[in-house]
């Protein structure tokens, strides 16, 4: 990398992106064991769930009826670990963008002065195989688990209603 004068801000580089993320406390959920994205999800349902059965309370029709109660605030407490496995998402799919490209586009002084980098074939090789090899089985993991929270949520919806 020293061989390579590269005129990008380190903190702007996709690798360096990358290992941010890596280190941030959000957004390493899925880099961990597998547990750790599910045991976090979990928590986030867990905290989420008194507050939007405690909303449904506010209905006539569910306040009398607790097993109908119980099922919404639990379908309506899906919602904030969807909300937080978007955001992962996005965040990785930047990052896997960026490491993809052939290009790296930066700012120099934060005045929007944007600038674009061609990436030297050593580096281009680096960042394709963390692309492949690291960020993206990260990102099958959060399409797993939206999809298992999007499951959740019709097959919630649809008790809500046969109940």
């Amino acid at each position: 990398m020293a061989a390579t004068p590269c005129p990008v801000p380190p903190d702007q580089r996709p690798q360096e992106e990358f290992e941010q993320l890596c280190r941030s406390w959000f957004f390493a959920w899925p880099t961990r064991v597998p547990q750790g994205l599910d045991r976090a999800l979990l928590v986030s349902w867990l905290v989420f769930l008194p507050i939007t059965v405690l909303v449904a309370s506010g209905s006539w029709t569910l306040r009398h009826d607790p097993p109908r109660l119980l099922a919404a605030g639990a379908v309506a407490a899906l919602v904030l670990p969807m909300l937080l496995l978007v955001r992962q998402w996005l965040g990785w799919s930047y990052v896997h963008k960026r490491l993809l490209s052939e290009m790296v586009e930066y700012e120099e002084s934060g005045w929007y002065d944007g600038q674009v980098w061609e990436k030297p074939l050593a580096w281009r090789e680096r960042d394709l195989l963390m692309a492949r090899h690291e960020v993206r089985p990260i990102l099958g993991r959060l399409a797993r688990s939206m999809a298992w929270t999007t499951g959740l949520l019709l097959v919630g919806a649809s008790l809500c209603q046969a109940l």
